[in-house]
């Protein structure tokens, strides 16, 4: 077991969900899309809207797909100032 193995088994025991229901790889998959192509703090709030489409019953690597897709089409900001992403 790998420490993402046990730090997803303890999380879903703490939450009483099943880890085999876990798709680890497409939310990592999911962060990184995010994070290299729309914004960095993006990432973890996108794995969040991940988790309540999911468990308002969407498929989790559908949505994962179509989240992925959008962030591989979304316009870069060359504006940006990467020492504040989150700025206007």
């Amino acid at each position: 077991m790998t420490v993402m193995d046990d730090w997803v088994t303890a999380a879903c025991t703490e939450l009483e969900l099943d880890p085999a229901g876990v798709p680890v790889q497409a939310v990592l998959d999911l962060a990184r899309d995010v994070a290299h192509q729309v914004l960095r703090p993006g990432a973890p709030v996108t794995a969040y809207l991940l988790g309540l489409a999911v468990g308002r019953g969407a498929d989790p690597a559908d949505a994962a797909a179509r989240l992925s897709a959008l962030a591989g089409t979304w316009p870069v900001d060359l504006g940006a100032d990467p020492a504040n992403p989150t700025a206007p």
